[in-house]
């Protein structure tokens, strides 16, 4: 199990921390043992608010349930379009 950063050690080496976000999308940070915040990378940032937005639209929202049961028929795409 990997050991979550404390906040010590994102003070220690903050530009290591934001290159890591960069890569790996999400860090944890604890303090005094407990997970207090997360440093979240920006692509890692704008999927989560895309997902969010995507999941407001009650309509496609109703389509990925009825996706998920088995409701949905999909027309083939023809090649010469």
């Amino acid at each position: 199990m990997k050991t979550i950063p404390t906040i010590s050690d994102l003070d220690a080496d903050v530009s290591g921390f934001v290159k890591r976000a960069q890569t790996e999308g999400i860090i944890p940070i604890s303090n005094r043992g407990r997970t207090v915040v997360f440093l979240v990378g920006r692509e890692e940032l704008a999927a989560l608010l895309e997902t969010m937005e995507l999941q407001g639209d009650l309509e496609l929202m109703k389509l990925v349930k009825a996706d998920k049961a088995g409701k949905v028929k999909l027309t083939p795409v023809p090649d010469a379009i």
